[in-house]
């Protein structure tokens, strides 16, 4: 879907926005962003998961299916949710031990992706 992690960093607002275009889409979006919102806030308080671990989970779950946009925008919201890149290799390993080898390719997507926003931070 994306030649790299520059490229999806530049063009993923406007490609979300496109679904506001199609039939029903801003209605997915108003009722998907609530939901994803409500789930991934953090919730230790209640005794359940920090924004951080459920943005790694996400971000396992995306390198398990393959979903270069799904890394892409985790691996983004992991660092600000606090996760090291450390951490973040990490998720991607237990992604890649759970699904082998067409997996393991995936894990460079997670790298590249950890070294833009890395870059997009000392521009900001």
């Amino acid at each position: 879907m994306h030649k790299d992690a520059a490229t999806f960093y530049d063009e993923w607002p406007s490609r979300m926005n496109a679904m506001k275009a199609a039939p029903g889409g801003a209605d997915i979006g108003r009722a998907f962003g609530p939901f994803f919102q409500g789930l991934m806030k953090d919730t230790t308080a209640e005794g359940g998961l920090s924004a951080k671990q459920k943005e790694l989970i996400a971000l396992a779950i995306g390198v398990a299916s393959r979903c270069e946009s799904c890394i892409y925008a985790h691996v983004e919201k992991c660092l600000k949710a606090g996760a090291s890149p450390r951490e973040v290799m990490d998720a991607a390993g237990v992604a890649v031990m759970m699904g082998g080898g067409p997996v393991y390719t995936y894990a460079t997507v997670v790298s590249e992706a950890l070294a833009q926003c890395e870059k997009m931070a000392q521009v900001h």
